[in-house]
């Protein structure tokens, strides 16, 4: 690789240098000598420690991703690359008393910019040197904190003082980008907090933001309350927040509207379209009444890990362009109904979830491993249902003859596929015998499909290897 990289250096025209996921350590002292070079991509190179101290010299770079790597410094004057538009994985650190967050001041044309490591910064004057306030093109800012979090949870302790939480909410205070902002994520985050310019009383709110990603939040007890009026809002994204117990009113309106009567509001959340709460272990409670309209173009949502007890009504009266609902490992859940434009639904992991009913649009259901569930109701528009049976359960669901997909999926224990293979005579007959398809199998071995039934009910045709496949083995 390092012979590769000096002869690379000697191509003086070059502009483009791409290096993704190589075991590179180093780039040569000499890449100044490549004096057009505008790219240089270097993510996931995980062997690379120290840029060159001279490629502070390509005065024309405009892309910089020294995003997944060991880089953790970077050269004094790094602030002479002032044509840069793209910088990734910039680290934070302290050297005496300068901070690398100072090299970014200058760069005032950035259009995307992550930073890593901002634990390193020990005060607030320092984080606001780099002028993120000030970068009037930027559309795309990640903060990340580092080694601190992970999985979700701080390492050792939930957090090691109080002091620290609040100096990184601090850190992350100035770090406030323009309203020009479309795309936030920030991960790794252990303040208690989020920044103050995500609440309702910040005075310049980030009216262009289209995307939100916020991913392990260790110790963040709420979520902001200015996100709702924000226009063009698309996407929300939270992943491993586990002390979040309850996503209050505030979410979707403000509180200085909290007591206006809902005929004057318009709705909240105008254009947000996919939303995603992922691991947020403690959360039980979503507070969204009927009289609260919000989320009008929502048409994903995705609630995994959690103990959510009941989906709030204001969410089933108004995200009426909802179609894609996934709902995985929720305990506490007994009911699912009234999502009447949902088209989609994926369950899997409900342990306490008995019915589901009025889903009148729906055409695809997936449930997996939902051992409660007993009823499905009013569902006309049914055409796939994917069903897995636990391998403990020695028969088909109850509800089956209550619904009519065009097509069954089924994977199930080899005792309740040996059943159906039966036919007419099965005690399973009736249970599937009026779908129009359907393709049922049990593993074997770590083959998932080892054993299958294959039925139509156009001709009442069942073809099965079960008893085939033993008749050999009894030969043998």
């Amino acid at each position: 690789m390092a012979a590769l990289l000096e002869y690379v250096c000697q191509l003086k025209h070059l502009r483009y240098l791409a290096l993704k996921r190589t075991d590179m350590c180093r780039l040569p002292e000499n890449i100044h000598g490549m004096k057009f070079l505008q790219h240089i991509s270097l993510e996931g190179c995980e062997s690379l420690m120290k840029l060159p101290d001279s490629i502070i010299k390509l005065q024309g770079l405009r892309f910089l991703d020294i995003d997944d790597t060991l880089v953790n410094s970077i050269p004094r004057g790094f602030r002479a690359l002032t044509n840069l538009r793209v910088l990734y994985g910039f680290p934070a650190y302290i050297d005496g008393d300068w901070c690398s967050l100072e090299e970014l001041g200058s760069l005032s044309q950035l259009n995307e910019l992550s930073l890593e490591s901002l634990e390193n910064v020990s005060s607030a004057l320092l984080a606001a040197k780099a002028r993120v306030d000030a970068k009037k093109q930027l559309t795309y800012l990640g903060l990340k904190c580092g080694g601190r979090v992970g999985d979700g949870l701080v390492q050792g302790e939930v957090s090691e003082s109080k002091e620290e939480e609040q100096m990184i909410e601090a850190v992350f205070d100035v770090l406030c980008p323009q309203p020009c902002i479309e795309y936030i994520s920030i991960k790794r985050y252990f303040g208690r907090r989020l920044p103050g310019w995500m609440t309702s009383t910040v005075m310049v709110p980030l009216e262009s933001l289209k995307i939100l990603v916020l991913e392990h939040l260790p110790c963040c007890t709420q979520l902001p309350d200015g996100l709702c009026r924000l226009p063009y809002l698309e996407w929300i994204k939270v992943m491993n927040a586990p002390v979040i117990k309850c996503i209050g009113p505030e979410f979707v309106q403000q509180y200085n509207q909290l007591h206006r009567p809902s005929s004057q509001l318009a709705a909240t959340f105008p254009k947000l379209q996919q939303m995603h709460f992922d691991g947020m272990e403690e959360w039980g409670e979503w507070v969204w009444e009927t009289e609260v309209k919000a989320m009008p173009l929502l048409e994903v949502l995705r609630i995994t890990s959690c103990k959510l007890g009941r989906m709030p009504p204001g969410l089933m009266s108004h995200a009426i362009a909802l179609k894609k609902l996934t709902i995985r490992r929720v305990r506490g859940l007994h009911s699912l109904e009234n999502f009447v434009s949902v088209v989609e639904l994926d369950l899997y992991d409900i342990p306490e979830l008995a019915m589901i009913s009025n889903i009148p649009k729906l055409q695809k259901l997936t449930i997996k491993c939902c051992p409660k569930l007993e009823m499905l109701q009013e569902m006309a528009a049914l055409r796939r249902l994917e069903l897995r049976v636990f391998r403990r359960e020695n028969q088909l669901p109850v509800y089956l003859p209550t619904v009519k997909p065009s097509h069954l999926l089924l994977t199930c224990s080899l005792e309740v596929l040996t059943s159906m293979a039966e036919g007419e005579s099965s005690s399973e007959w009736d249970k599937f015998s009026h779908i129009k398809q359907v393709e049922a199998y049990a593993e074997e071995g770590g083959d998932e499909k080892k054993w299958h039934v294959l039925y139509t009910s156009e001709s009442s045709n069942i073809q099965t290897n079960i008893h085939q496949d033993r008749l050999v083995e009894e030969e043998e």
